[in-house]
């Protein structure tokens, strides 16, 4: 969902014409995600009056959406001890409440906001609807019942509504939301975000191209109002994403449209951030460097921008600065840790393990490495089909031993999107780690291995080279009659395709490798049948060195 807040979008009662222009113009510039600019006019009022209740609220949800919680608790308190719209402030508090998990201090700061609130008043239900809806932890159904009583006292509200499709589209319910959004936007032409999110409806979708004609429509409306550019870059990204034959074309899109988003927000910490977030989706992690290394120059507290430094260095190639970066950001428990974070540090380990020459791994950060991966499962399980690409990294190194508990996470569920991949792989670093000179090959594993690949088969049946696989690991186990079955099944299979198939150069090598190989299981039992099958290799190979060998000894 759209993870935009905004609590305080307009409380203008009873306030004298140049207080309410000054918060009116705050409002504005927080619904153009210029964050700065409506801090540096609340800060103004409050040198007036340092406890004004309205202005310390917006000023606290404004840190609150910076992630800047001891400063928003700090406004809110001094909003309690003022006057007009003291109350609202519980409201604030109630919404830290409601992000620490504690349902019931929040419930009981609501019921404070709402004690003295006349019964035509609709601002404090719009603010604990949007707090349940915006909530670290939201209860989108609480939102609903708030927003509901709300729309009871006035149906034609435009704020009323826009907070309820809120509420509807974080509780997927696409219908009403829109309902919702298409009624603000009726009621007050001039608010934007109803009409931009009418566009993110159809984002979610995926009417590419129908959100990006109502992007458009507010575009037409005001050029200058930053949040759409910013949805737009996101709709090139995903259809990008889902139409590779314009794939570069819609990435190019929607990085020049969140390069707009930046020129017209005020490039503060949390539009940054935002476009951090982006940069890892494009996967410009160059970009991202830069951007998090001008972030610390910024602040060099926050600690959110140790996952960007975490993730570019790894991906810029310094393992050893993503460690420490990463371990930085997760070792403080203010922070909300997602999986991907662990995903990362994990790999960085396995990373940063490799020895110089490239023929050792060191065991201890594998293992860390590893106990990472599983982190990441607990907080995200299907951070799981991150892991194909993991493995493949490391099965590239050689290193099958290490890559077969990695690929082994993605084969326990087909609805993984890797899962016939993972298998594959699965097996094949069993198979390779048990074929070496130095290892006994474990029956156990090989087992597992065949497995996989039986799994492959029942999966994607037309996988022929799976049935070679199957007989390779059935000969590494010494299981002449299995060996011979899957050999004999390849050779069928790929015969069905033909001539043409048979010719391929790679076709012919493994069917050579198929004739040699049942030759070799048969030898010992029947001669006939391991001959047979010799004569096989040298109709397509008459040189073939150990068909012409085995040939004389058998003879």
């Amino acid at each position: 969902m759209n993870t935009f807040k905004i609590f305080s979008i307009a409380f203008l009662t009873s306030m004298t014409v140049g207080f309410a222009q000054d918060i009116n113009q705050a409002r504005k510039a927080v619904d153009a995600e210029q964050y700065e600019k409506a801090k540096s006019i609340l800060k103004t009022l409050l040198k007036t009056n340092p406890i004004d209740g309205r202005a310390n609220f917006m000023l606290g949800n404004i840190y609150l959406i910076q992630m800047v919680n001891d400063s928003a608790k700090i406004s809110f308190q001094k909003g309690l001890a003022g006057t007009d719209g003291a109350r609202l402030n519980n409201i604030g508090i109630g919404t830290m409440d409601l992000d620490s998990g504690n349902a019931t201090a929040a419930e009981a700061n609501f019921a404070l906001a709402l004690k003295d609130a006349k019964k035509k008043d609709v601002e404090e239900l719009i603010a604990i609807g949007r707090a349940y809806t915006y909530s670290t932890k939201p209860n989108y159904k609480k939102a609903i019942e708030y927003l509901n009583r709300a729309k009871t006292i006035n149906p034609n509200d435009a704020l009323v509504q826009l907070a309820l499709g809120d509420a509807f589209y974080g509780d997927k319910n696409q219908n009403e939301a829109y309902a919702a959004y298409r009624n603000a936007f009726q009621f007050d032409p001039t608010l934007l975000r109803a009409k931009m999110q009418l566009g993110v409806l159809l984002k979610g979708a995926k009417s590419y191209d129908e959100a990006i004609k109502s992007f458009n429509e507010v575009i037409a409306i005001n050029a200058s109002y930053g949040p759409v550019y910013r949805e737009l870059a996101e709709t090139y990204y995903k259809w990008g994403r889902n139409k590779p034959s314009k794939s570069t074309e819609y990435m190019q899109l929607a990085f020049s449209n969140y390069e707009k988003y930046m020129n017209l927000t005020d490039r503060s910490i949390h539009s940054r951030m935002r476009r951090a977030d982006f940069l890892v989706l494009l996967k410009d992690y160059k970009a991202l460097e830069d951007e998090a290394n001008k972030m610390i120059e910024m602040d060099k507290v926050n600690p959110r921008i140790f996952r960007y430094l975490g993730y570019s260095a790894y991906e810029n190639g310094n393992a050893e600065g993503a460690i420490k970066a990463l371990e930085n950001y997760i070792a403080n428990p203010e922070n909300k840790i997602i999986a991907k974070d662990y995903l990362y540090l994990g790999t960085a380990k396995f990373k940063k393990g490799v020895s110089a020459d490239g023929l050792s791994v060191d065991p201890t950060l594998y293992n860390a490495g590893l106990n990472d991966l599983k982190k990441a499962i607990e907080i995200e399980p299907l951070i799981i089909e991150d892991f194909n690409e993991v493995g493949k990294k490391i099965f590239a190194l050689k290193f099958y031993k290490e890559a077969i508990p990695v690929f082994e996470f993605g084969t326990a569920n087909a609805e993984y999107k890797n899962y016939v991949d993972d298998n594959i792989y699965y097996g094949l670093a069993i198979y390779y780690a048990n074929n070496k000179k130095d290892v006994k090959p474990d029956p156990a594993q090989l087992q597992k291995a065949d497995a996989a690949f039986e799994k492959v088969l029942v999966a994607s049946p037309s996988y022929q080279d799976a049935y070679l696989y199957r007989a390779r690991t059935n000969s590494l186990m010494g299981n002449d009659e299995m060996t011979i079955k899957y050999y004999e099944t390849y050779v069928a299979k790929v015969s069905e395709k033909g001539p043409e198939e048979l010719a391929k150069p790679t076709t012919a090598k493994k069917v050579i490798e198929s004739y040699n190989n049942i030759a070799a299981s048969y030898a010992n039992t029947d001669k006939a049948k391991a001959i047979e099958f010799l004569n096989k290799t040298l109709s397509i190979d008459p040189t073939n060195p150990y068909a012409t060998e085995s040939l004389a000894k058998l003879k």
